[in-house]
């Protein structure tokens, strides 16, 4: 299980190759990366914040329970922080499997309770000022499918 909390970009490939190329055994790798959508009229940037220490842990624990409810080979999550401007990517998860189905569900599994429960914070800052992003009802009722 490799767990990061970063300010730094990522290399998509770079970062799916080599977990692909760690996994032995497996018959399935599957991935998920975030973008930040210019979702607000005129977003600059998304600003986000968390705790360190916190919040490697907590995501720690999300990955351990896909662990127990999935058989998987290995866990790949990392979160960025900091000013993400839009097309940035935010996220990436990556999940590997003897069977595909069990690597497909752990992702969602690891998507939604990172949406929902991973304790970042997020701030839309855009020309007109800064307001902090609601947690939104359909994020929270994904967590009921699990």
């Amino acid at each position: 299980m490799d767990i990061r909390v970063q300010d730094a970009a990522f290399d998509l490939g770079a970062e799916v190759n080599g977990f692909a190329a760690r996994q032995t055994g497996m018959g399935a790798v599957v991935s998920f990366t975030g973008i930040v959508r210019d979702i607000a009229p005129g977003l600059e940037a998304m600003q986000i914040e968390h705790y360190p220490g916190m919040t490697e842990k907590a995501l720690a624990g999300i990955a351990e329970e896909a662990q127990r409810r999935w058989s998987l080979g290995d866990v790949l999550v990392i979160h960025r922080f900091g000013a993400l401007q839009p097309d940035e990517m935010i996220m990436m998860v990556a999940t590997s499997s003897p069977h595909r189905a069990d690597a497909f569900q752990a992702a969602e599994f690891l998507m939604d309770y990172l949406k929902s429960r991973a304790p970042f914070w997020k701030k839309e800052v855009t020309r007109e000022g800064a307001d902090w992003v609601d947690a939104k009802d359909e994020d929270e009722d994904a967590l009921g499918r699990w």
